[in-house]
């Protein structure tokens, strides 16, 4: 059966899943750099970026679980790239060259409609205007049965959590405390929700938190 998941996404100590003030330089927020630090010595993400052999172990292993069996993604405007309002020109293709790392259909959610762009390596961004319902039912037909990976940020997370619509949430939370930014959690009462903390798992560099629907 198809899930919408959240996978290998960093929140801070006080929930923070990015820092204030994103820009070109700063794709994260002040700070933000900070919520990977688990995340970027894994094989997993080494052997994505640079072919070379990295860390084994627990944050790995929950890096390559969240690679699994997906067939689709969505992800929000701002996760994109930094520019707002209308596009100003087609050149602007993601933060991750011409070969993005996500290799199937990315649905991204904006309120300015865009032709679909085509990348190496099987990713294509398809724009959607027309709101998370419709982003979700074009993910589930693209993803041929696979799972939709709900990539981010923040507040594309919070608004599929308020309709009750993630199935499960993969959180790393890492040892850094941001103060200010874009808060996770702020005003969901995930109980209300029906959702419950199923795992936790430390390492040195996080904890690794399952949070799935209370069947």
């Amino acid at each position: 059966m198809q899930k919408l998941r959240v996978d290998n996404f960093s929140i801070s100590i006080d929930g923070f899943g990015a820092g204030p003030d994103q820009t070109l330089n700063d794709p994260l927020g002040k700070n933000g750099m900070g919520l990977h630090q688990w995340f970027f010595p894994t094989d997993a993400f080494q052997q994505m970026v640079s072919g070379q052999p990295g860390e084994k172990g627990v944050d790995n292993d929950f890096a390559l679980r969240g690679l699994e069996k997906v067939g689709a993604c969505i992800m929000g405007r701002n996760m994109f790239g930094p520019i707002r309002g209308s596009w100003p020109d087609d050149k602007w293709k993601g933060w991750w060259g011409e070969n993005p790392p996500y290799h199937c259909p990315v649905f991204v959610l904006t309120h300015h409609a865009r032709e679909s762009i085509t990348m190496e390596g099987g990713t294509t961004f398809h724009f959607v205007t027309e709101g998370i319902h419709a982003a979700l039912r074009r993910a589930n037909e693209a993803a041929n049965d696979m799972d939709i990976r709900l990539c981010g940020g923040v507040s594309t997370i919070r608004q599929y959590l308020k309709e009750a619509l993630v199935d499960k949430l993969h959180l790393a939370i890492a040892p850094i405390i941001l103060g200010t930014g874009e808060h996770l959690f702020d005003g969901i009462d995930l109980v209300k929700l029906g959702y419950k903390c199923v795992q936790s798992t430390p390492s040195s560099r996080a904890t690794h938190i399952i949070i799935a629907k209370d069947k």
